[in-house]
């Protein structure tokens, strides 16, 4: 052991005697590692945000969506200026996926883009016919007041649940709880306000992004017997009627081993009665399998590009170890002539050699651990001196941090030391065969 402790202890004494040098074949290492552990953390980072908006839309759920088909494949008829065209989930939809087994339950959707107003005030909202189950799928929490209960729903009520943003638009001064707003000729009591919910991004191209701020929610059956199925598009003389039954339905099964099962049912039956294929299917436990597989391709990939920078740090530091077997070469003639080994010269410059990387990969490590506060900064920086460009970026990024995975800063060390190893054999078993008389003669 004290001759290990000997030989590195020589090797960091000749390191220090070209500290320009050393401090060069240093960098490389430090900037392989920093961006393995960097770039390993942004993917984590996106890769978790992804997956946590996935698990917010349910293991257990299956989601089924009306989607429009082009015009000329969408049912209805034409006359004229006028045209009406069918598309979508349909009541008969509804009733043939209750009958599906193992389904516990169905949140039905209606949405339609409105006009709201109160004391003269105007905002342009979503208006949402929903269930009471609508803000725990949702992850709606309350401001004040309540959400819609069943009894809302059963009883037809005209009541109503506004977003923060709505509610700041038409009651900037005011409780907006007991006050009535007008939605088309038909005004509605608010019984609740919702806290600010992020919008949740795109994921993929199953589902898009959707914002909260612009909501007010009414029971389902208070949307049907108010404002029905059809919704009139006027355009230049000419309008056009779309009728629509419900805009989206989320089923949840009983056990998450049944999904798959389930939505292959479904689909089956979608597939019978909607040749034009106007509804769109989306299983959450589907889309976080392929994110997690996404995830371990992705991680992998950046290895090997970040790898990529320590295999350049490791070819400096053999080339500048050749330089210094070269320089020192008469010191090795010297120490073979008093006696040293072949194995005492491969020991000496591997020493030096793996000084260089893991001193390099200790300060990478470091450097990596910084990656955190660095993006965090950037993103200050951005939202408070270019807020065009923050409100431009996704919102994955915007709201983007860094996850630094364990192993990655233990494979990046691991990596760059071993680098160290291979890269240093070679002038390390060059400097060991030379021949000591020659090395003596050596100027």
């Amino acid at each position: 052991m004290s001759g290990w402790i000997r030989t590195f202890q020589l090797g960091v004494k000749s390191l220090t005697m070209h500290k320009l040098r050393a401090a060069l074949a240093m960098t490389g290492i430090l900037i392989g590692v920093t961006a393995v552990i960097w770039l390993v953390a942004l993917g984590e980072g996106v890769s978790a945000q992804a997956q946590k908006q996935i698990q917010e839309l349910g293991a257990r759920n299956i989601i089924i969506k009306s989607v429009k088909p082009p015009e000329e494949s969408s049912g209805g008829s034409s006359g004229g200026n006028f045209r009406v065209s069918q598309y979508g989930i349909t009541r008969d939809d509804l009733e043939r996926i209750d009958t599906v087994k193992s389904i516990v339950s169905s949140v039905q959707v209606r949405e339609i883009v409105k006009q709201a107003t109160f004391g003269g005030r105007i905002a342009d909202i979503q208006l949402v016919g929903c269930t009471s189950e609508y803000a725990a799928m949702n992850h709606l929490s309350m401001d004040r007041g309540e959400f819609l209960s069943g009894t809302h729903d059963d009883e037809r009520e005209n009541v109503c649940v506004v977003s923060n943003g709505v509610a700041s638009r038409l009651f900037p001064y005011e409780d907006p709880i007991g006050r009535r707003i007008q939605i088309g000729q038909d005004f509605y009591t608010v019984i609740g306000q919702t806290q600010d919910r992020a919008p949740s991004a795109a994921i993929g191209g199953s589902l898009a992004g959707r914002g909260y701020d612009r909501d007010v929610y009414i029971p389902i059956s208070t949307f049907r017997s108010r404002l029905g199925k059809t919704i009139v598009t006027r355009l230049a003389g000419s309008f056009a009627m779309e009728q629509v039954w419900v805009n989206q339905v989320t089923v949840t099964v009983e056990d998450i081993d049944q999904v798959e099962a389930v939505a292959g049912v479904i689909e089956y039956l979608f597939k019978q009665y909607h040749p034009n294929e106007d509804y769109s299917l989306t299983v959450p436990k589907e889309l976080l399998r392929q994110a997690e597989t996404l995830r371990a391709m992705f991680n992998v990939l950046l290895v090997l590009i970040a790898g990529i920078s320590l295999v350049v740090g490791g070819i400096g530091i053999m080339n500048i170890m050749l330089a210094t077997v070269t320089e020192r070469t008469r010191e090795i003639g010297v120490r073979r002539a008093l006696g040293a080994r072949r194995r005492d010269i491969i020991s000496q410059f591997l020493a030096e050699t793996i000084v260089l990387t893991g001193l390099g990969g200790a300060l990478g490590v470091f450097a990596g651990f910084l990656c955190q506060p660095a993006v965090m900064g950037v993103q200050w920086f951005i939202k408070k001196t270019m807020v065009e460009m923050w409100n431009s970026l996704p919102l994955s990024i915007q709201e983007m941090t860094p996850v630094i995975a364990p192993w990655s800063v233990i494979a990046a060390f691991m990596i760059s030391v071993a680098v160290g190893v291979v890269f240093g054999i070679y002038p390390a078993r060059r400097a060991s065969m030379m021949d000591p008389i020659e090395a003596l003669r050596h100027e």
